[in-house]
């Protein structure tokens, strides 16, 4: 593809080591860490907006990093960009067997298990569970290595059992905090989040997004109370709770 091509090319030219741009000469594959985060979170944000333009503009943002890292490899002898295309390419085949092979499915759901399997097999690994980064959201991490645990049939395939053991681990929370063990109560909390992201998980919904989702909620009806406020004259930290609990119920009617 042409418009690729050209952005490899523009990439390399912004880090000749004579005529390149100051700034991309300076980027090393730890500074840009910070970059790829930040695009990938502002994607997802152009895809939960519905906006076709703000999403294709973070597509090319996000891949821009993916082009400036293979860039950095090929320069340090590494790989190139072709080289991680071609990766990913095979990766592809080899885990869709249903496709490129004779392997017969019933459904997405033996998509995701078979997947699972050849990747044990490819990578000799000795745990279904896969080594996740430390920085890893950890919602997100209790969505995925409850699913990999499934792809091995250890799960109840039912968001009513899941959701009976949310309710278990709530009552020993309870316990803990009665007793005042909070150390305890920490690790039952740790246990009642992990619950929740396995009912989530079940119901096919991401508990990372979900939860990102309330926290915007939270921010946009806690700020309707900081203006409404501000324009009977009050200051927030003199309202009661009454006050600011008819505002936020207001920010919900709205």
């Amino acid at each position: 593809m042409k418009e690729f091509s050209r952005l490899v090319r523009i990439m390399k030219k912004l880090r000749h080591p004579l005529r390149g741009c100051p700034w991309d000469l300076k980027q090393t594959p730890a500074s840009l860490k910070e970059y790829v985060l930040e695009e990938a979170h502002e994607l997802i944000e152009a895809i939960d907006s519905g906006d076709a333009e703000a999403i294709r503009e973070e597509l090319g943002d996000l891949l821009l990093q993916v082009v400036f890292l293979a860039r950095l490899a090929e320069e340090d002898k590494k790989f190139s960009i072709r080289e991680v295309i071609a990766t990913i390419s095979e990766k592809l085949v080899s885990r869709h067997p249903h496709i490129f092979g004779s392997v017969k499915v019933n459904g997405a759901d033996d998509v995701k298990v078979n997947w699972e399997k050849i990747k044990i097999a490819e990578k000799n690994k000795q745990s279904v569970i896969s080594d996740y980064p430390p920085a890893m959201p950890s919602l997100l991490l209790a969505n995925r290595i409850a699913s990999q645990a499934s792809g091995v049939g250890f799960d109840w395939n039912d968001a009513g059992k899941a959701f009976a053991k949310v309710a278990e681990e709530m009552e020993e929370l309870q316990v803990e905090i009665n007793e005042n063990r909070l150390h305890e109560a920490e690790n039952e909390i740790g246990d009642l989040l992990f619950a929740v992201a396995n009912v989530s998980r079940l119901l096919k919904i991401n508990p990372e997004f979900a939860l990102a989702r309330t926290n915007k909620k939270f921010i946009s009806r806690f700020r309707y109370i900081e203006v409404e406020l501000k324009k009977q004259g009050k200051d927030i930290g003199n309202a009661s709770l009454a006050e600011m609990e008819t505002l936020w119920n207001q920010a919900k009617d709205k």
